[in-house]
């Protein structure tokens, strides 16, 4: 539901208040967004509107409305409910109304939330509600509270004696205690500042081996424990291993929940202490353990998402081959090795079946085939999956061509999710007739010509540069990481007339259903000769126009901008520098030394400023250009294929694969990655891997032990750098 005026204003204050940014910036940002404008394009062509807020900035405005709209929401649900009890005060409306937090909310509505049938109701029911007003008011220092009690007896409402009135009334007093928004409050926030989190094994796990050993019998702060630790013990738990309590500051807890109840001594003081501890122990403390216990599970799912999204950022902007000609193979033994002829686009050509590690019958003519369709489609370079068989196949693949006396290039690809896509209704649309490993083979080699192209065709979470991806929330997951992804098309760029559907519906404005439009328009009408065909597609209308034009490129276009990064919206702009200068626009775009001739500040307006003419300049000194790295590749040691293999001591050259919250994962083509502990990453202190290593960066590590049966390998970055 889209807020009223007032209420947009509440959530524009809101925002501001938790984002610290401008007023402006914030009212922009959501007036933007409310239109159905996108992250990346606000990011990249309304940069003046939003005071040039990045991306991460943007979907953090973006996040805060959901959460202050989803908020407003429920005031108005809880404010209704309480009106129509009856019971809704000027003073608790106003609270109501200011509080910022869903828990403020909730714990000002406890009291007047429907309940299932409990001790205070009951003792209600049994008009006990009366002695626990006199116990409240504490107004009697002499006698006995029994007493007091002794005109609630009443045998056929179940009280047979004072004893039973005030433990009726002591329930009325502890749900009282239990409902009260600050004491609540004061309980939540001693027990997230000083509650220590405790594992213990479960009891018929005792002495057994498990991977949850370390926390048998372990404790930790709750507000210190790293994400990767709790996400470990929740998995214990989940398992049965593992038995996980909150153990909160209970005496300084309790101190100060009587200081809420207790005014002073009267007759009833002890009651009432045991009131206070009974509200605590069977009411408070329960619930409030829940919530920080999801609380900190949030925490933690946050923490190693962003960890996630940050190796998948680096994976899929790892540099492309780009146009070469690739032959794809998915290794195998007993299966035989799958081949794949790509040309330059990608296109597939041909595919074969050899088998070069089944003996040596076979080795003569899977060195023919492999030959055969190196020279048939002139390969440039050859990409090997590096799952099984896969150092097998990169030495036989190198001893071949260095046989036939051929300099090509073997490279070694993640193949992370290769199965995924073979099985994938993408795959079988884009190859109804192969195989699931041919389709393997091809996906490979894809991803050594652009590795985001073919990536964004597979579910984020099975590419495998994850931290416990199966244990966070997984709407959460699937948002952060379809960001991600979306994010990083539209910094790249997409090739309007070669990138599928897939690729396509991460970019700016469009979505699944119109990338399979345009892609149908194309293979109709043949290929885009303009952005403005664009318009021609079905359903693709002048808001879709807007937000992706300026992402879709076009190679040897006719307008000279459509193969760049410059919006539509600013090609009549480009064409007055182009007119000022005395050259063409084609002229302009093909000499960047032009560009530097040009004075922005000549060229300012009311919808243009300076971000947008720096952004336009520095695109004019290199159109269509690939923000990405330029390709590298590591290169294994063709006497190390297996764990057996490593020694003490050895330098070696890998590829990061994974990093988590206590170090990187490094591929030294043995088929199991290493673990370098963050003690191990840098001649530094290093408080965040990621600060030191990022996904597919390429390293050199120093073997420090290496246990075949266990499979587990320890390498240094730090004592490799000293060598």
């Amino acid at each position: 539901m889209k807020p009223n005026n007032e209420q947009l204003a509440k959530i524009i204050e809101y925002i501001i208040d938790a984002t610290g940014l401008g007023r402006g910036q914030v009212q922009n940002c959501v007036e933007l967004l409310q239109g159905g404008a996108t992250v990346p394009f606000i990011a990249r062509y309304r940069k003046e509107m939003t005071g040039e807020l990045d991306e991460v900035r943007i979907r953090d405005v973006e996040e805060q409305y959901v959460y202050f709209r989803e908020l407003g929401e429920r005031k108005l649900t809880v404010l209704n409910s309480i009106e129509e009890q009856g019971k809704l005060t000027p003073e608790l409306r106003q609270r109501i109304e200011a509080s910022s937090k869903k828990t403020e909310v909730e714990d000002l509505y406890l009291p007047f939330k429907p309940k299932r049938r409990t001790k205070a109701i009951i003792a209600r029911e049994r008009g006990l509600e009366p002695l626990a007003d006199i116990m409240a008011a504490q107004e009697l220092f002499s006698g006995s509270p029994e007493e007091a009690a002794v005109p609630f007896v009443n045998p056929e409402l179940e009280i047979p004696d004072a004893a039973a009135a005030l433990e009726g009334a002591g329930h009325i007093l502890a749900e009282r205690l239990s409902d009260d928004a600050d004491s609540r409050d004061m309980v939540r926030r001693l027990t997230a500042e000083q509650g220590v989190i405790v594992s213990r094994v479960a009891a018929d796990k005792k002495g057994q081996v498990t991977k949850f050993e370390m926390y048998y019998d372990y404790q930790e702060s709750l507000r210190e424990v790293p994400s990767h630790r709790m996400l470990a013990m929740r998995r214990g738990e989940k398992e049965e291993v593992l038995y996980l309590s909150i153990v909160a500051p209970q005496e300084h807890i309790l101190v100060g929940l009587k200081s809420r109840l207790i005014r002073g001594e009267s007759v009833f003081r002890p009651l009432l202490e045991r009131v206070v501890e009974d509200a605590y122990k069977r009411l408070i403390a329960p619930s409030i353990e829940v919530e920080l216990r999801l609380d900190s599970k949030e925490r933690a799912d946050e923490a190693a998402i962003a960890v996630f999204a940050q190796n998948l950022r680096n994976l899929l902007l790892a540099p492309p081959a780009g146009g070469k000609r690739v032959l794809g193979i998915d290794p195998g033994f007993r299966t035989g090795s799958k081949l794949a002829a790509l040309d330059a686009t990608g296109r597939f050509m041909e595919h074969v079946t050899i088998y070069p590690h089944t003996g040596e019958a076979r080795i003569h003519q899977a060195r023919q085939e492999l030959l055969r369709l190196v020279e048939t489609f002139d390969i440039e370079m050859i990409a090997v999956g590096n799952g099984t068989a896969g150092r097998e196949m990169e030495i036989f693949s190198r001893e071949t061509l260095a046989g036939a006396g051929w300099q090509i290039p073997v490279v070694s690809v993640s193949e992370a999710g290769a199965s995924v896509y073979s099985a994938s209704e993408i795959a079988r649309e884009e190859f109804p007739e192969l195989d699931l490993t041919v389709r393997g083979a091809i996906s490979i080699g894809r991803r050594l010509q652009d590795p985001l192209g073919e990536l964004v065709k597979i579910d984020p979470k099975s590419i495998g540069v994850g931290q416990y991806q199966h244990d966070v929330n997984q709407s959460m997951l699937k948002k952060a990481l379809d960001g991600v992804v979306e994010s990083c098309v539209n910094y790249v760029g997409v090739d309007l007339n070669t990138a599928s559907w897939a690729l396509l519906s991460y970019v700016s404005g469009l979505g699944p259903s119109l990338a399979k439009a345009v892609t149908r328009y194309r293979d109709q009408n043949g290929p885009f000769s303009s952005r403005t065909t664009l318009m021609n597609v079905p359903r693709f209308g002048a808001k879709a126009f807007e937000q992706a034009a300026g992402f879709l490129k076009i190679r040897n276009a006719g307008h000279p901008l459509d193969n760049s990064a410059v919006h539509p919206e600013r090609y009549a702009l480009v064409e007055s520098m182009a007119r000022d200068l005395g050259v063409s626009l084609g002229h302009l775009v093909a000499d960047p030394a032009l560009t530097k001739r040009i004075d922005p500040k000549r060229y300012l307006s009311d919808g243009v400023g300076l971000p947008t003419l720096n952004d336009i300049l520095e695109e004019l000194m290199k159109p269509g250009r690939d923000p990405r790295s330029q390709f590298q590749t590591a290169e294994f040691r063709d006497d190390i294929r297996k764990i057996e293999d490593l020694r003490e001591g050895m330098v070696l050259q890998g590829v990061v694969t994974n990093v988590t919250a206590f170090g990187a994962f490094v591929d030294i083509g043995v088929h199991q990655d290493g673990l370098v502990h963050i003690s191990h990453l840098a001649n530094r202190f290093v408080k965040s891997p990621h600060d030191a290593v990022q996904a597919g960066q390429l390293v050199r590590v120093k073997v420090l032990s290496a246990d075949p049966k266990r499979k587990r390998i320890s390498l240094s970055i730090r004592e490799a750098e000293r060598k």
